[in-house]
Formats: C-alpha cells, structure tokens, sequence
C-alpha cells in the first residue's frame, strides 16, 4: 500500500463506509458501526469528516465537530499498512487548518493515556495536555487524557515533508443538520479515540 502516488485529502462519502469500517476494525477494540458514520455525514451539522486517499484506497480518515469557536477530534485512524507514513499528521493538519478557517480558535482531543504515537503527533502539533478523563474509554475503562490547541499558533501548513495534494479546503469537508450523536449509537466508543496513526 505504501505507493509513490500523491495522498488526496477529500471529504468523506458515504460511498467510503465499507473502506472506512475496515480501518475501524483494524485500528479500534470498539469499532464505530456504519450507522454510526452514517449518521455523522448525514443528521450532524457540526460533523466533519475527512479521509486521506492514496490511489483508489482510502488509506485513512478524521473527524470532527465544530460548535462555536471550538473544535473537537471526534476520531482519526490510519490503515496499519500506512501507517508511520505522515497519513494521520497530514490529516490532522488539514482538520486543524479547516476549523481555523471556519472561525475555530481551539481545538480539543481525548487520547488514551497508552496512546503514545497519537500522543507524540499531538504534541508535535501544538497540543498540550490539559486534564484526565477517568474510565473514559468503554472497553477497558483506560482514562484519556485531554489535549488542547490554540488555533491562533497553528501555521496552516501541511507537513513539509510529505507531498500531499488535496480538495479545496474551505468546503471541502460535508456536514448537514441534527444534534450530536449519543455514545450508544456508535456501538459504545466515545468521541476522542484515536487509534495508530
């Protein structure tokens, strides 16, 4: 899977499910169901979600919400085989330069205290740890801990070193109306996991 072609950043399709469940499953000990995606591409208007695409395949994806003048990771994930290949960074910084652009000046995560590699990415990117969710994670009540960044610092660029092309940014990433969906509907994971990137 690592190829030389370029890695697009586009919105995600409901027509990416099938993809994206395999990266859940393979990346996360409660996976999201489709619904559950469903559901955040079509009934939340403060979801947005991208995916990384190398090729035909969908290598990897993030969301978030944005309510206010904050954003909030929902999720991110990176397909074992791309992994370690700046997927999930370059993800990440195209979320980080969308909620900027949308008039977010911070934005918040949860990542599991044993989460190291996410943990490394977020720092690297500005975050900082602010607190601790005690049992946050369902499956095996691992406390997460809280990250923020400020917007306002962030360069809005995309890493340096990876050559990355991508939809245009400003709308490039879909939404639509409702309310935030509840943890059931997304079969017991809570928003904030992050899973190998």
């Amino acid at each position: 899977m690592a190829g030389s072609s370029a890695l697009i950043i586009r919105p995600m399709r409901t027509t990416d499910l099938d993809r994206i469940q395999e990266i859940e499953r393979a990346s996360f000990t409660v996976p999201w169901s489709r619904n559950a995606f469903y559901g955040e591409l079509a009934d939340n208007h403060f979801a947005r979600y991208i995916v990384a695409q190398r090729g035909d395949l969908v290598v990897g994806y993030a969301g978030m919400w944005l309510i206010l003048d904050e954003a909030h990771i929902t999720n991110i994930a990176v397909h074992p085989e791309a992994r370690r290949q700046h997927v999930g960074e370059t993800l990440l910084r195209y979320a980080m330069a969308y909620a900027r652009s949308q008039g977010a000046m911070r934005m918040t995560l949860e990542v599991r205290v044993s989460n190291a590699p996410a943990q490394h990415l977020y720092r690297k990117l500005g975050f900082t740890a602010k607190g601790v969710r005690r049992g946050y994670y369902t499956d095996n009540h691992e406390d997460a801990i809280i990250m923020w960044a400020e917007l306002g610092q962030f360069d809005g660029r995309i890493d340096p070193d990876e050559e990355a092309g991508a939809a245009a940014q400003g709308d490039a990433v879909p939404g639509a109306g409702g309310e935030k969906s509840a943890e059931d509907r997304r079969g017991g994971r809570r928003p904030g996991d992050a899973g190998e990137v």
